[in-house]
Order: structure tokens, then sequence, then C-alpha cells
């Protein structure tokens, strides 16, 4: 089974660098036969602002907005996401927040990584944040994480960061993304109903220690 994983590139902005962190991070994914890797492009369509009155857990089984629709689908189909994020003003894009926020469900029990890019902090404060919005939507974010300081000059002309460092990171980060992903995808499957917000199934009966082990 190969999991679907969602490469979201969080920054909409003319010139913005996020395109080329994501395709390369997604290139890395897609060479995994465990992975159906899709690039998740925030421009395309634009989102726009959420500003129903009703809570997002309430209206997204009927948006009226085609274009938030198919992002709920989108998310609900993934198994995965890696959020592909700049840092501005010691925070992560208002667009990345926003797609956060339409959607609930399909956020919920599914892996989240993260790859950061800036300048000297690489984007490491855009990610604290983004882990505390991520766990208010029941997601699993991982501690494996990818951080690229001054982007101007980290890659080359091929679409590759000069740093070996960072194919390194990358790939520890996917192994633990692979690991979250089969893990919470067969977690999902045996307790579906725990999967979308209600009561979780009884909890199982506790497993006997192997022969011969100590208690």
């Amino acid at each position: 089974m190969a999991f679907h994983i969602e490469v979201v590139i969080g920054s909409v902005r003319e010139g913005r660098a996020g395109e080329r962190v994501a395709r390369w991070i997604h290139g890395l994914a897609a060479r995994r036969p465990e992975f159906d890797a899709a690039l998740a492009d925030l421009k395309e369509p634009l989102l726009p602002i959420y500003a129903h009155a009703q809570n997002p857990k309430a209206l997204e089984a009927a948006y009226p907005e085609p274009a938030a629709r198919a992002w709920v689908e989108r998310v609900v189909r993934a198994d995965g996401f890696l959020f592909v994020t700049p840092e501005y003003n010691h925070g992560y894009p208002p667009a990345l927040k926003n797609a956060l926020d339409w959607a609930y469900a399909g956020w919920n029990r599914k892996p989240a990584g993260f790859v950061s890019y800036g300048g000297s902090s690489g984007g490491t404060r855009a990610v604290q944040q983004l882990r505390q919005v991520v766990i208010e939507l029941q997601m699993a974010p991982l501690r494996a994480e990818v951080n690229i300081p001054f982007i101007g000059r980290a890659f080359d002309e091929a679409g590759q960061p000069r740093d070996e460092l960072h194919a390194k990171r990358a790939a520890l980060l996917l192994d633990e993304l692979l690991w979250w992903a089969r893990a919470l995808s067969a977690a999902r499957a045996a307790y579906p109903a725990a999967a979308h917000g209600a009561p979780p199934a009884p909890a199982a009966a506790p497993i006997a220690p192997a022969p011969g082990a100590r208690s």
C-alpha cells in the first residue's frame, strides 16, 4: 500500500522560494515506493479568508465555495502531510493558517512533518508555532524536521540543496513520516469512529508479556 502524502506549499507570495523547496522534498518522497506524493499549492486555487459564522467542524461537509470543498476533499484523502513554510516576522504565512482552518476532521489522526526555510533561523520559529496548531487539529507532529537557513543561496542551479545535511535530515523526516503514516492509517481503519472526533472505542485488553519476560 502506498500512503498518500500531500506536500503543502505554505507561501503564496510572488517570487516565493517555497516552490523550489517543496519540489525538492516532494521529489525525495516520490522516489519511495511507499509514498504516493502530491504537491498542494495554496495558490491553486487561492482559498478565501474563512469568514463563516459556523465552526468548520459543523460546515466543512457542505461548504458553498467550490475551492473550499475541493480542499477539504484533498485533506480527507491524504494519509499524511509535509508542510513547507517560510518564516515571516517570526511566524508562518497567513495563507497556511487559513488553509489549516478550512478543514478539521480530515486532519485528525494523521502525521504532520515540517520543512522550513528563511534567514539565519531557517524558519524554526514558524515551525514551533505550527506545532501548536496541528496538535489542536489532532495531528501527530513529527520530531524530525528540515530547517534551511539563508534560503537565497541554499540551492544550486539543479534545485538541490548545497548543504548535504539537509538531504540527511530529509531522509530521517521521511522515515518518520512513513512509520507514523503506517501506524495511524491502521489505527484509523481499526477505530473509524475515533478518527472523526467521536468517543474512542473501548481500550483493547492488555497485551500479555512475552514468555520469560520480567514483570
